[in-house]
């Protein structure tokens, strides 16, 4: 009876560190694809700035 007990309590740990493991890791790729964007929007942000400081040097020297 001791092993069986202990084994269905071994058996539920796993399965409820595999669980957890699983949400961290979920949450891990949600952020990592959050500071993704984050990084594209503010190089696209730069990017514009800089071709429309361009654009007024350009008109600036006719």
């Amino acid at each position: 009876m001791v092993r069986v007990a202990t084994y269905f309590a071994m058996t539920l740990g796993a399965f409820i560190f595999w669980q957890s493991m699983e949400k961290v890791h979920v949450w891990i790729a949600l952020h990592q694809d959050e500071k993704k964007e984050r990084l594209e929007r503010a190089a696209e942000i730069k990017r514009v700035r800089e071709e429309l400081i361009a654009q007024a040097k350009q008109k600036d020297s006719l």
